[in-house]
């Protein structure tokens, strides 16, 4: 898979705030196999790293003009249109990352973008309220506080699927954990994100 022609047609496909959650949550995904991984924690039947990483980077490509609506069944639609295919697998984990595809959730990748897809709008809105608006300056405390003590803080934020996070069937990580992977992962990429 040719990763910059999958970033450049997010890039061109998408509004800029998406396009950076794209980013930030490729991120998250290539944090969080890199954990899972250290630890001996990922199944032989688990996709790539390369996998993890191009759903994160796609997984909203189809939110944008007519096909917003039917987001994300239209992913291969319109990757199609840039000349790009993903397998099943992909379209998979991309499916699952909306609750209401009913998608099995029987990987360590599905769970990830699921938990991890409205944990970077948190994060992002955090690092907002500091006077730098720089990820650098942001504490897991500070992101944890808010998620649990603020609620109407980044309402929008899934905080129920975040939190699935800590599930022994899923992720298995409590959510300071869950936090940090995720918050680190996107403070490496702050530059190119403008945070």
């Amino acid at each position: 898979m040719d990763h910059q022609k999958f970033k450049d047609a997010v890039k061109q496909n998408l509004e800029t705030n998406i396009y950076n959650h794209s980013l930030s949550l490729e991120a998250c995904m290539l944090g969080l196999y890199d954990y899972f991984s250290a630890n001996n924690l990922l199944d032989t039947s688990e996709p790539t790293r390369e996998e993890w990483g191009i759903v994160g980077l796609i997984h909203d490509i189809d939110f944008a003009g007519d096909t917003k609506e039917l987001h994300p069944l239209r992913t291969r639609e319109v990757l199609a249109k840039y000349g790009l295919e993903i397998n099943d697998t992909i379209q998979q984990i991309i499916l699952s990352h909306d609750a209401h595809q009913n998608i099995k959730m029987d990987s360590k990748a599905k769970w990830s973008i699921f938990c991890a897809d409205s944990l970077t709008g948190l994060i992002t809105a955090v690092a907002f309220v500091y006077p730098d608006r720089k990820l650098s300056s942001v504490k897991v405390s500070s992101v944890l506080k808010r998620f649990l003590k603020e609620p109407k803080f980044a309402a929008g934020t899934r905080r129920d699927e975040v939190a699935q996070c800590a599930n022994p069937l899923g992720l298995n990580l409590p959510i300071d954990k869950f936090i940090e992977i995720c918050l680190t992962s996107m403070q490496g990429i702050a530059t190119e994100i403008n945070l």
